[in-house]
């Protein structure tokens, strides 16, 4: 797992601000890419998912290190992920920082195949969004 921290403390924005600029996308909109990007995780749709990132997108991969490349590497990834355990994430807040990163408060329970919970707690992802889309998402525990 990686993580990536910014020097200062964040702010907190509010979703219905229409002056708040991201990177090509208006806060409202990048808020609910997210929220889309969450559904279609927790939903296995990996179409779904694909259509919230940028084709060149870099995603963490929290199990096993680093990262993976591209749409094929995030369905391959996660593809491998829920054959060995059942993860659901739900966003609970959403922040901007001061460089421009969008902070989301997730709340976190994986499950190995049987249902029995491995872990149920908080997590912060942290992603770059451009020109309307997921460019990167990073983690931070």
């Amino acid at each position: 797992m990686t993580n990536r921290s910014c020097a200062g403390a964040s702010s907190s924005w509010k979703p219905d601000a229409p002056e708040v600029e991201l990177v090509g996308i208006a806060a409202p909109a990048a808020t609910e890419l997210l929220k889309r990007a969450y559904a279609a995780f927790n939903a296995r749709d990996l179409e779904a998912a694909s259509a919230t990132m940028r084709p060149d997108v870099v995603w963490p991969n929290g199990m096993e290190g680093g990262v993976v490349l591209g749409h094929e590497g995030v369905r391959a990834y996660w593809t491998r992920q829920w054959g060995m355990i059942d993860p659901h994430v739900d966003p609970v807040d959403f922040k901007q920082d001061e460089f421009g990163l969008i902070a989301v408060s997730v709340h976190q329970v994986v499950r190995d195949l049987s249902g029995n919970v491995l872990l149920d707690r908080m997590v912060e992802h942290v992603y770059t969004l451009k020109d309307g889309l997921i460019q990167s998402m990073d983690i931070r525990e």
